[in-house]
C-alpha cells in the first residue's frame, strides 16, 4: 500500500492534472500488444470549434468504451483529429481579415491561404486541448488533420479513382446556393426552418384575351425569371388555355401555358408558374418541355442583368417588395394570404438558401447505395438505438447525386485542369504549359467520409491499417447520419471492400430544463470548462451519463452534475474509511479464504458485486452505458457504502482477529473491483484512490473484472434485502416517535416458520444496528396494544411503544403536528384549486406547489398512522 494517506476531501483539479501527465508520460494511450484490436475514430471536430456540452457527452461515451477495452487487454486505439471545415473556417478567416481592413479578393487565393493556415495553427487545436481536461485517452501522437499532406493524398486519389470509374461528373443542375458564403451546398447542409410569410396570388394576362390565369408564389421576385405556366393535362378548367401564352407582368415576356403531369390540380389554383433556373421541380419541367432557363440572380443574391433595369442590383428581398408593389400598381394581385412554410437555410451562415442553376461537380451515388443498404439490413453494421435504421434507409432509398464542389479557397482543390477544350484529372498536375486548375474545392464531407481508413495511412497498406481497420465502434449524433455515417459506410465498402465499423452509437441531444436545444445565442448553454473547474471532470462525466439513456435527448440541469460530485465524494469517503481501518499489509486476495469462514454479509456483498458486474456487462453489450453506470452507482451507494461498511464496522473493531482480517480483505477486494468498474466513467478519482492501495500497477492498465456466476447467491441477496428493509423501517419509526437510536427495542413478528428462522439468523445485525434485543415470532400472533406496525412482504412486525415513550405526550405532540400540517395543506390546496393561479403562474411555481401537496399528504398519512397506533 501507498504510505501516503487519502486526504480528508477530494480536490479534483490537482488530481486531474497530475494523473493526465502521468498517463501521457507512460504512453498509456497508445495501442499495445498483438491481441484483438479495438479502434474508435473520434468524430473530428471543426478547427473552428470550442468545447460545448454536446462534445462532453459524445467524447465521454467514447472514452468509456476505449478505457474498458484497454482494461480488457485489447490493442486499443482512439484516434483524434480535426476537420478543416471549409465554409466555417473560410468565414472565420475572412472576418478576421476584414477587421484588419483586408478584403480576401484583393490579396488573392495564395495569400489568403497563408492567413488561413496561420489561423489554423493558432486556434485549430483548441478543442483537442480542452478534451484532455475531460480525461480523453486518445493517442495524441496520431492526431490527424483532414488537410495533412498524407490525408490530402488519399482525398485526391479517391476523386481521381471515382472520376476514372465514371462516377464523378460535372453538370449543370439546380443546386442549393448560399448567397452569403457564395458557395454550393449539398441537400444535407440545408436546414429547413418554419417561417411565417405570405402567399401572393398573381394574375397573369392571357395574350390576345381578356382572361387571366392565377398563380401563387412565396417568392415573388422569381417571377422575373418565369418561362412558362404549367397545368395538369387532365384539368378541365385549363384545357382551352394549353398552347396559348401569357404576357409576364413587369417583364412583358411571352411565356407558354403547357401541361405536365407533375402539377397537382387539387393544389392551389391548379396552375403553376415555372422558373427553371430557381426551383428544382421547375428545372425538371423546363427540361421536359424545352423551356428557356433564365437565371436572375448574381452569386451574392442580388438581381443580375436578366431583369428590367429598375431591378438590377437589388437584393433579392428588396426586389421581392418592389415586385409586389409593381404588380399591385398594375392591378394584378388577386389576394395575399398569411402562410407558414419551411424555408431552407445554410447550416453554416444561416442565410436563406436559393435554388440556383449552376455547373457543379457531382458524385453519381447509384453504385454506392446498394452495398450501404445491404450491410445495415443484414446486421453487419448495427445502429443503437435501432430505430435510426429506418431514417438511414429512407434517405438512401431516395438519395440524389452528391454535389461535391464548393466555391471556396480553403479546402482540397479539385484535381482537374483545363486547357482549351481538354480536361485532365490526375493525382499530379499535367505536363506542359497552358493548363489551368479548377478553382473550386471539395465539400468538407468528401474528405471526412474517408476518416476510418485515411487516418491509418491508406492508400498504403500500412501496419496500422491492417491492425485497426475495420474499426469497431462509432459514437456520433444522429444529425450527421447522412452527412457522415452513411457516406463512411459507402466509402469503406467501395475502397476497402469492408465495412468501416460494426456498431454505431447515436447519442442524444442535450436540451435545457424547458426542452430547448442548448445554444450560446439563447444563453442556456453552460461552459464545460467552468463546470469542470467547479465540480471536476469526473463529476461532469458521471453526472451526464447518469441521465443519458441510449439515443434519447437529455434535459440538462447543473443539479445533475452536483449528483455526480456527491457520488465522487461518497466513493472518496468510503475509500478513506477502508484505508483507515485495514492493516497496511492487507491485500485484496480473497482466494485463500475458506468459503465457510466468510460472514454472511461477505457472501452477500460478493454476490451483489458479481451480480453488478453481470449487469454492467449486459449493459455494455447492448450499448446502454447509462444503465451500466446506474448499476455501479446503485451498488456503491446502496450496497457497499450504506450497508456492507455499516455491517463490517463491528468486525473491524471487534476482537476476532481472523474475522477482522476477512472483513478487511473483502472490503479492499470489493473497493478495488468497484474502482475497476468505475474507471472508464470517472478515471481521475479512481486512479488516485487505486494508487493508495497499489504501488506498482496503474488502474488504467488493470484487468477488467469478470463475473463469477458461482458466487451469485440470490437467496442471500433476498434475505439481506428483507433485513435491510427492516432495519431502515425501525430507524424511521425511532425517528418518527423521537426515540433515541441507542434505545433498545423488541420485535413481535407475525411470520411463518421459514421467515422466523431468517430473522433469528440475522438477529446479531438487528442488535448491532438498531438495538433489537429480543425477537418473538409466531404465525398466529396478534398486534399488541400501543404498538406500531411494519409490513414487509408477507411479514407483519410490531414494535411495542408503551415502555419507549410517554404515550399521552406523544399523542398531544402528534395532534399538534397534524393540525399544523393540515393548515399548510389547506393553503396549498387553496392555491391549486384557484384556476387563475394554475393557468397564469410560472410552471416552475405551480410544480413546486404540487410537490408540496404531495409531500404534505405523505407526511399527514405517516402522522395519522403513528397516532392511530397509540390510541
Amino acid at each position: 500500500m501507498n504510505k501516503k494517506e487519502i486526504s480528508t476531501s477530494y480536490q479534483p483539479s490537482s488530481v486531474e492534472e497530475k494523473w493526465y501527465k502521468i498517463w501521457e508520460d507512460a504512453n498509456c494511450f497508445s495501442p499495445k500488444g498483438e491481441k484483438e484490436s479495438f479502434t474508435i475514430m473520434i468524430p473530428p471536430p471543426n478547427v473552428t470549434g470550442i468545447l460545448h456540452i454536446g462534445h462532453i457527452l459524445n467524447n465521454t461515451i467514447q472514452d468509456v468504451l476505449v478505457r474498458r477495452a484497454r482494461m480488457q487487454g485489447k490493442r486499443t486505439l482512439w484516434l483524434p483529429g480535426t476537420d478543416h471545415a471549409s465554409i466555417a473556417t473560410e468565414a472565420k478567416v475572412t472576418q478576421m481579415l476584414k477587421k484588419e481592413g483586408i478584403d480576401k479578393k484583393d490579396i488573392g487565393r495564395e495569400e489568403f491561404l497563408k492567413h488561413a493556415w496561420q489561423w489554423k495553427e493558432k486556434y485549430g487545436n483548441t478543442i483537442l486541448t480542452q478534451l484532455k481536461r475531460l480525461g480523453a485517452s486518445c493517442d495524441w501522437s496520431r492526431t490527424t488533420f483532414t488537410m495533412d499532406p498524407k490525408y490530402s493524398e488519399a482525398v485526391t486519389k479517391v476523386f481521381v479513382d471515382l472520376y476514372n470509374d465514371e462516377m464523378i461528373y460535372k453538370g449543370e443542375r439546380i443546386i442549393n446556393w448560399d448567397p452569403k458564403g457564395q458557395t454550393a451546398l449539398s441537400d444535407e447542409e440545408v436546414i429547413h426552418k418554419e417561417i411565417s410569410g405570405h402567399l401572393w396570388h398573381f394574375k397573369y394576362p392571357i395574350k390576345d384575351s381578356k382572361e387571366h390565369i392565377i398563380v401563387a408564389t412565396t417568392r415573388p421576385e422569381t417571377m422575373l425569371g418565369d418561362t412558362g405556366i404549367a397545368v395538369n393535362p387532365n384539368d378541365e378548367r385549363y384545357q382551352h388555355l394549353i398552347g396559348k401564352h401569357v404576357i409576364l407582368p413587369i417583364v412583358n415576356r411571352e411565356i407558354p401555358i403547357f401541361s405536365d403531369s407533375y402539377v397537382d390540380k387539387e393544389f392551389g389554383t391548379g396552375a403553376v408558374k415555372v422558373t427553371p433556373a430557381h426551383d428544382p421541380n421547375d428545372f425538371d419541367m423546363g427540361q421536359r418541355n424545352n423551356l428557356d432557363t433564365i437565371n436572375i440572380l448574381n452569386p451574392d443574391g442580388t438581381l443580375n442583368n436578366n431583369v428590367p433595369d429598375s431591378f438590377i442590383g437589388k437584393d433579392r428581398l428588396g426586389a421581392r417588395k418592389l415586385v409586389v408593389e409593381t404588380i399591385e400598381s398594375l392591378g394584378l394581385i388577386d389576394k395575399i394570404e398569411d402562410y407558414i412554410h419551411k424555408v431552407g437555410h445554410s447550416e453554416r451562415t444561416d442565410a436563406v438558401v436559393e435554388p440556383y442553376i449552376s455547373k457543379q461537380w457531382f458524385v453519381n451515388m447509384e453504385k454506392l447505395v446498394g452495398p450501404a443498404i445491404d450491410c445495415v439490413k443484414n446486421g453487419k453494421v448495427k445502429f443503437y438505438p435501432e430505430r435510426w435504421t429506418k431514417t438511414y434507409h429512407h434517405w438512401l432509398d431516395n438519395i440524389k447525386d452528391w454535389c461535391i464542389s464548393r466555391q471556396l479557397w480553403w479546402g482540397h482543390r479539385i484535381p482537374v485542369w483545363y486547357k482549351n477544350d481538354e480536361i485532365y484529372c490526375g493525382i499530379t498536375p499535367p505536363n506542359g504549359e497552358g493548363w489551368v486548375q479548377e478553382e473550386d474545392v471539395l465539400d468538407t464531407w468528401f474528405s471526412s467520409w474517408l476518416w476510418p481508413f485515411a487516418t491509418l495511412g491508406w492508400p498504403k497498406d500500412s501496419k496500422d491499417l491492417q491492425k485497426h481497420y475495420p474499426t469497431q465502434d462509432l459514437v456520433t449524433g444522429p444529425d450527421i447520419i447522412f452527412f457522415w455515417v452513411a457516406r463512411m459506410i459507402m466509402a469503406g465498402l467501395y475502397f476497402k471492400q469492408e465495412i468501416p465499423f460494426s456498431n454505431v452509437y447515436f447519442n442524444g441531444l442535450i436540451r435545457d430544463e424547458k426542452g430547448q436545444k442548448m445554444s450560446k445565442s439563447l444563453g442556456n448553454s453552460p461552459d464545460p470548462i467552468d463546470l469542470m473547474d467547479k465540480y471536476g471532470s469526473d463529476a461532469l462525466r458521471v453526472g451526464l451519463l447518469l441521465i443519458a439513456p441510449q439515443g434519447l435527448d437529455i434535459l440538462f440541469s447543473e443539479e445533475k452534475i452536483e449528483h455526480g460530485r456527491n457520488f465522487m465524494n461518497k466513493v472518496w469517503n468510503s475509500a478513506r474509511f477502508v484505508e483507515m481501518n485495514i492493516d497496511k499489509k492487507t491485500n485484496s486476495d480473497i482466494s485463500s479464504i475458506d468459503s465457510k469462514d466468510f460472514d454472511v454479509t461477505d457472501r452477500w456483498i460478493l454476490s451483489k458485486l458479481n451480480s453488478t458486474i453481470l449487469e454492467v456487462e449486459n449493459a455494455y453489450t447492448n450499448y446502454r452505458l447509462n444503465d451500466a453506470v446506474k448499476s455501479i452507482y446503485d451498488f456503491v451507494y446502496k450496497n457497499f457504502c450504506d450497508w456492507y461498511i455499516e455491517f463490517s464496522k463491528s468486525r473491524f473493531y471487534g476482537d476476532d482477529e481472523n474475522d477482522k482480517v476477512i472483513a478487511q480483505k473483502v472490503s479492499l477486494y470489493v473497493l478495488e473491483t468497484t474502482l475497476k468498474l468505475m474507471h472508464p466513467y470517472c478515471p481521475f478519482i479512481t486512479e488516485e484512490i487505486w494508487s493508495h492501495f497499489n504501488d506498482n500497477k496503474m488502474l488504467i492498465n488493470a484487468e477488467w473484472p469478470k463475473s463469477d456466476k458461482r458466487i451469485i447467491n440470490s437467496q442471500i441477496e433476498d434475505e439481506l434485502s428483507t433485513i435491510m428493509k427492516l432495519i431502515s423501517s425501525v430507524r424511521n419509526i425511532k425517528a418518527n416517535f423521537s426515540i433515541s437510536p441507542k434505545k433498545e427495542i423488541s420485535l413481535i413478528c407475525k411470520v411463518d416458520e421459514n421467515t422466523s428462522q431468517i430473522l433469528k439468523s440475522y438477529e446479531i445485525y438487528l442488535e448491532r444496528l438498531v438495538k433489537v434485543t429480543s425477537i418473538e415470532t409466531d404465525k398466529n400472533i396478534s398486534k399488541p396494544p400501543k404498538s406500531t406496525t411494519i409490513v414487509i412482504g408477507n411479514m407483519e412486525i410490531y414494535i411495542p411503544l408503551k415502555d419507549l415513550i410517554d404515550i399521552n405526550k406523544e399523542i398531544d405532540r402528534l395532534n399538534v403536528q397534524i393540525e399544523n400540517l393540515k393548515g399548510r395543506l389547506n393553503a396549498v390546496n387553496k392555491k391549486l384549486n384557484n384556476k387563475q393561479f394554475v393557468d397564469n403562474a410560472p410552471e416552475k411555481i405551480v410544480s413546486h406547489e404540487k410537490n408540496k401537496k404531495e409531500r404534505y399528504d405523505t407526511e399527514l398519512d405517516i402522522l395519522q398512522n403513528n397516532l392511530d397506533s397509540l390510541i
